[in-house]
């Protein structure tokens, strides 16, 4: 198959009111279908225009964020902030025509049931009376990408975007660290009006947007954005505690072992993520990593070798840092092609790896699950698509010394590590949100003194006293994903613990494990998260007593791999 090189994918800005005007014409039709075979062809139809309008949308975005002082992209965000919440109030009449015409009985013998069960859910978010809310909403996103993609940070005589400070946060030696953390808190800090007012603004919109679709406020509005069908709000709070009661301890005490071993009094922001004297670095430059994961994954499995090559034929990959380019990491696809597409920046540390393991997991899952999967469900709800992209991080261990060499069980012990003690972590991104959603009258000084209260609870192990402006709880303040992807965070906890499972499979019967996780790739958004689980075989993070046997595995393993 001849794979376009995402370089070449043609951008033409899609007309607003032309397509406004083909779905209007889609539905008249839908109103007055004759049979459900009809009726099917036209949401056949209406989904082609909507994944052509998302995969011109989906070009300008990537482009920006690839330079966000590319003038013309700017203008065509600009653009689509407007235009696309306008669109979506037609996707909506569709769907009201689709569900409510005489022939759905019919049609429902053919779909999928989850397919009516997300286009029902679609109703309760979006509607006319928020079209004003979701204009500004998208505007605020687009300002906060593009003022993150330009902030730098002063760091020894060097203005470095903050994905080449991160190189110096990790750093082996500990003086290094605290003066890049230094150096993020002073730019946070002469920026905090700025980051202060643009979530304030998006908070607020938000909350208008829930209100006046009958929500009480953001929290359920933000659940169903998030197509959370097989567990709720009450779910996750057990989760919480089970984090708090099975996994904090374990922590806890592992890293008070790591603070003795490397003489650290007092564990601070800044030693989180530091393991030994020395951290394991790749042994490859950037081509070296995407050559040695080209090499892996033509060993793992014919489906990953395929994968791989259209990768790599396409040019699917952006990992080098650069003035202008967006902080961030991604995978994204553009569904005119069926092609994926990769956005990192790599930094001299073990994160670059996770780049060729991690967001190529998602790439890999859309890849086979491509041909099965319907525009309404996709790979389905972020924590499915987690699952596949941090499992695939397990089963890349059996080729880690291609990238590691000697350093391989170092890095297998500070991945595992980082995976177990991030629970926590991405608890109190998700934690934070709720209860901000349900004050939106908040104080930034109320959102810090929130923050601190949730660290010193779940991260008890560390602070960030004595480091400039994150010691105020403004850690929260460079976690992208506050600011654009509302609840999305507890969905990496979750997935995590099924990448354990995976992870557990693999060290008894590799090729069995990889087999199952296939298969539950390619099933990508088709069930619900749950119903995905138990295919699988798999334990549910909600069951009582999931995360005992996280935390024991992970002991384990860790004990062995030290």
């Amino acid at each position: 198959m001849k794979y376009t090189k995402i370089s070449e994918m043609k951008y033409e800005r899609v007309d607003k009111d032309s397509v406004i005007e083909k779905i209007k014409d889609i539905i008249t039709r839908t109103e007055n279908a004759a049979s459900g075979d009809e009726l099917l062809s036209l949401r056949e139809e209406y989904n082609k225009l909507s994944e052509h309008v998302g995969t011109v949308a989906r070009l300008a975005s990537t482009r920006l964020n690839l330079n966000s002082r590319d003038e013309f992209y700017e203008k065509e965000m600009d653009y689509y902030n407007s235009a696309l919440p306008e669109i979506q109030m037609y996707d909506v009449k569709f769907t009201k025509a689709f569900l409510s015409s005489p022939y759905l009985e019919e049609a429902k013998k053919t779909l999928n049931p989850l397919v009516i069960t997300m286009l029902e859910l679609s109703l309760k978010c979006v509607d006319e009376r928020i079209l004003e809310e979701m204009q500004e909403e998208n505007k605020l996103t687009t300002e906060y990408s593009k003022f993150v993609s330009e902030l730098t940070y002063d760091f020894r005589g060097e203005k470095l975007t903050l994905g080449a400070l991160r190189k110096y946060m990790q750093d082996s030696d500990r003086e290094t660290r605290k003066e890049a953390y230094n150096a993020l808190g002073k730019s946070l800090g002469d920026n905090s009006e700025f980051l202060d007012g643009i979530y304030d603004k998006m908070v607020k919109v938000r909350d208008r947007m829930a209100k006046k679709l009958g929500y009480d406020n953001y929290v359920k509005l933000g659940y169903n954005l998030m197509q959370r069908t097989s567990y709720d709000k009450e779910a996750i709070k057990v989760f919480r505690e089970n984090v708090l009661s099975d996994l904090v301890p374990v922590i806890s005490n592992l890293k008070k072992k790591i603070a003795a071993k490397l003489g650290i009094d007092e564990m601070k922001l800044y030693d989180d993520s530091t393991y030994f004297e020395i951290d394991p670095v790749p042994i490859l430059d950037a081509k070296g990593i995407l050559e040695a994961g080209k090499e892996m994954y033509h060993e793992m499995s014919p489906e990953t070798c395929e994968f791989i090559d259209m990768m790599f034929e396409s040019d699917a990959f952006d990992v080098m840092p650069r003035e202008g380019k967006w902080t961030g990491g991604y995978m994204t696809f553009f569904p005119d092609y069926r092609q994926p597409f990769i956005f990192a920046n790599f930094n001299g540390t073990t994160a670059d790896v996770d780049v060729i393991t991690h967001e190529a997991g998602h790439a890999f899952a859309y890849f086979v699950g491509r041909d099965e999967m319907t525009p309404e469900l996709s790979l389905g709800g972020m924590e499915t698509a987690e699952s596949h992209s941090m499992s695939m991080e397990f089963f890349a261990w059996k080729y880690i010394d291609k990238f590691f060499g000697k350093s391989a069980d170092k890095y297998k012990y500070k991945h595992l590590f980082s995976a177990l003690s991030f629970i926590p972590y991405g608890v109190i991104v998700d934690y934070f949100q709720e209860v901000v959603y349900e004050n939106p009258e908040m104080t930034p000084a109320e959102r810090n003194k929130l923050w601190l209260e949730l660290e010193g609870k779940f991260r008890p192990y560390m602070n960030a006293n004595g480091i400039e402006y994150l010691e105020k709880g403004t850690r929260w303040q460079y976690q992208n994903h506050i600011f654009q992807s509302p609840f999305y965070y507890i969905d990496y906890c979750l997935a995590q613990v099924i990448a354990f499972e995976f992870l557990q499979l693999s060290l008894k019967d590799y090729d069995g494990a990889l087999r199952t996780y296939i298969d539950h790739a390619r099933r990508t958004g088709n069930y619900t998260f749950t119903k995905l689980i138990e295919m699988a075989d798999l334990k549910s993070p909600f069951e009582k007593g999931a995360l005992s046997e996280v935390a024991e595995l992970c002991q384990e393993l860790l004990e062995k791999l030290a």
